[in-house]
C-alpha cells in the first residue's frame, strides 16, 4: 500500500503513525486490512499516536487486537503482526518467557485501573453493497447455531436440505424469514437455514406453543422441533438461544459500581443540582454515607449530551447550543470526581456520533474535554467491559448498550405493547435476551453490516442500558439486568408518548456481596 494513502486515512482519523510502524505497514497492499489494523489498535488503547513505544505499554490489549480481527484478513494481519512482533520485540515468545505470575497481576490490575474492554466492534467504513448484508446475516446464522446445536429438545437434527418427502420427526435450527397469522389464527414460519427454506406452522391448539410462536422475532435464529415432510413441517416445540443459568461471581474485594444513563448536558430540562449533589455523594460530602470510599466504577450509559438536531427544532430546548461546548460543560463536571473512581462512558443517540450501531467512541474533534480526564475510558455502543479482575479472580463481565432497539419491540411485540413496555424496559430486555441478540429483526436499529455486534456471544454477568428513562433492576437466568433512569425532567415529547420516566435514579452494587441498592438524588 502506498505510504501517501495510509497518511490520508490517518489525517482524516485524527491518527498520528510515527515512521518506523508507517514503513512496516505500507509495505502491506491490502488497504482494508491496514485500516482495520490501524483502527483498531487506536480503540483498544484509545491513543492516537501508534508509536514503537505503544506496543510495549499495550502488550496484552494489542494481543486483543489481533485475536478479535475478521478470519478472511488473518494471513495478510498475521504477517504485520510478526513484522511488528520482529521489528518491536514483542513476540509471543519474547513475551511468555519474561512474563512471571507478578507481572500478570500487574498487568490486570493496572490496565484502564482495572477496567478491560472485551470487545471491538466499529471497523472502518466503506461503500456498502448487497452482498455485505447477505454476508452479515449468514456470519449471524453461523454464529449463532452453536448456541442450539447441543441442545436436548432438539432431537434428530438436520438441515433443511436433508428434508424427506416421507412424514418424520426431525429437528431444524433456522432464521427467521416470515411469520404469518393465517385466517384461523395459526402462525406459519417460513424459516431458513445456509442449504434452504421450508415453512413450520404451529397451531392454535397448543396454547402455550402459539405464546412461543408469539414471541419469535423476525430474522431471529431459533429451533423449531417439528413433525411433517418437506413439503409442510408442524411445530411441537419453539427453542430460543437463550443463555443458561448462570453462576453468580461474588468478588474477594468489597468495591462498590454504580450505573447511570441518560444525563442529557445541555438540555434546559437537565437536573443540574441533582446532578451535582450525586457528584457531592462520590466525592463523600454527604454526610453519614460511609460506603461511598468503597466506589470505584461509574457506568454511564449513552446519551450523555442533550446533542445537537436530534429532533426537529431541538435549538429551543438547550440550554447550551453547542456540540463541543456540552462535552466541555459535562466534563467540567465529570472531571470534579475523584480520580480513583473509574468513570466508563458509551455512546447513544444524542452525542453526534454515526447512529448505525456499533456506535464509536466519542470523536475527539468535539469531545476532546472527555479524552483529556485521566480517569474516564470510552467505549463503543454495545460493548463488553470487565472490571475488578484479579490475579485470582476473574472479574466480572458488563455488557453495555444504550437501548436504541428497544422502542421497535415495545410497538410491536404484542404482550410488550399490552404493558406498554417502554415504562417496563427490563422485560424488552428479557424478550431479547431469549433471542441472545439485541436487535435481531432488520429496520429495529441502524446497523454497519460487518461483524454483528449485536450477537450476546459471551452470558455478561451484567446486562445495563438506558434510553427508556426508566430505572429497574431484576435477575434473568442470574443476569443482572440494569435500566438507568435519566437526569432530565419530564417533556412534553415523553407524556405524549405515554412514558413515566424515572430521575436521578442510582443502582450501586456490592461486588462482593452481591447487595443492590438505589440511590435516590431526585
Amino acid at each position: 500500500m502506498a505510504m501517501n494513502e495510509i497518511l490520508k486515512f490517518c489525517l482524516e482519523n485524527g491518527l498520528l503513525v510515527d515512521r518506523e510502524v508507517l514503513a512496516l505497514l505500507s509495505e502491506e497492499t491490502d488497504a482494508e486490512s491496514v485500516k482495520l489494523i490501524i483502527t483498531q489498535i487506536k480503540n483498544r488503547t484509545q491513543r492516537k499516536i501508534i508509536t514503537r513505544d505503544l506496543f510495549y505499554d499495550n502488550q496484552g490489549k494489542l494481543d486483543k487486537v489481533f485475536s478479535n480481527l475478521p478470519e478472511e484478513n488473518k494471513e495478510i494481519l498475521e504477517k504485520i503482526k510478526i513484522k511488528l512482533g520482529l521489528s518491536i520485540e514483542i513476540s509471543k515468545e519474547i513475551l511468555t518467557s519474561k512474563k512471571t505470575d507478578s507481572d500478570e497481576d500487574k498487568l490486570v490490575s493496572n490496565a484502564l485501573g482495572g477496567v478491560k474492554i472485551m470487545s471491538v466492534n466499529c471497523l472502518p467504513g466503506k461503500k456498502f453493497e448487497v452482498g455485505d448484508f447477505i454476508n452479515y446475516f449468514r456470519t449471524r446464522f453461523t454464529e449463532m447455531r452453536p448456541f442450539l446445536q447441543n441442545h436436548p429438545s432438539l432431537e434428530n437434527l438436520v438441515s433443511i436440505n436433508k428434508l424427506s418427502g416421507a412424514r418424520q420427526g426431525v429437528s431444524l435450527i433456522g432464521m427467521v424469514l416470515d411469520k404469518k397469522f393465517t385466517k384461523n389464527n395459526n402462525i406459519i414460519f417460513e424459516i431458513e437455514d445456509l442449504t434452504g427454506k421450508v415453512k413450520v406452522l404451529v397451531n392454535k391448539s397448543k396454547e402455550d406453543l402459539l405464546k412461543k410462536a408469539e414471541d419469535v422475532a423476525l430474522d431471529s435464529v431459533v429451533g423449531f422441533k417439528c413433525s411433517g415432510s418437506r413439503d409442510f413441517l408442524f411445530a411441537n416445540d419453539i427453542i430460543f438461544p437463550e443463555m443458561g443459568i448462570l453462576n453468580k461471581k461474588y468478588s474477594p474485594e468489597e468495591e462498590h459500581v454504580v450505573f447511570i444513563s441518560d444525563v442529557h448536558y445541555g438540555s434546559k430540562n437537565f437536573m443540574k443540582e441533582n446532578f451535582l449533589k450525586f457528584v457531592d455523594y462520590l466525592n463523600g460530602k454527604i454526610p453519614n454515607t460511609p460506603e461511598v470510599s468503597k466506589i470505584k466504577y461509574l457506568f454511564i450509559v449513552g446519551d450523555l449530551i442533550a446533542g445537537v438536531g436530534v429532533y426537529p427544532n431541538q435549538e429551543k430546548d438547550l440550554a447550551v447550543v453547542g456540540l463541543e461546548d456540552q462535552y466541555i460543560g459535562i466534563a467540567d463536571i465529570l472531571s470534579l470526581i475523584r480520580k480513583d473512581i473509574k468513570i466508563i462512558i458509551s455512546t447513544g443517540d444524542h452525542e453526534g456520533v454515526r447512529l448505525m450501531e456499533p456506535q464509536p467512541i466519542y470523536d475527539e474533534k468535539h469531545a476532546w474535554a472527555l479524552h483529556d480526564i485521566e480517569n474516564v475510558i470510552l467505549t463503543e455502543n454495545p460493548a463488553m467491559v470487565n472490571i475488578a479482575a484479579r490475579k485470582d479472580f476473574q472479574g466480572f463481565n458488563i455488557f453495555t448498550y444504550h437501548g436504541h432497539s428497544y422502542p421497535f419491540y415495545a410497538n410491536s411485540v404484542p404482550k410488550l405493547m399490552k404493558i406498554k413496555a417502554m415504562n417496563y424496559p427490563e422485560k424488552i430486555i428479557e424478550y431479547l435476551l431469549k433471542h441472545r441478540h439485541i436487535a435481531p429483526t432488520h429496520g429495529s436499529t441502524q446497523y454497519f453490516p460487518g461483524k454483528d455486534a449485536h450477537i450476546i456471544r459471551e452470558t455478561p454477568d451484567i446486562f445495563v442500558s438506558g434510553h427508556t428513562h426508566k430505572s429497574a433492576v431484576v435477575y434473568f437466568n442470574n443476569v443482572l439486568i440494569i435500566s438507568g433512569s435519566c437526569w432530565e425532567k419530564f417533556t412534553p415529547y415523553q407524556e405524549k408518548m405515554g412514558n413515566l420516566p424515572d430521575f436521578c435514579k442510582v443502582p450501586m452494587l456490592n461486588l462482593k456481596t452481591r447487595e443492590i441498592k438505589i440511590l435516590d438524588f431526585e
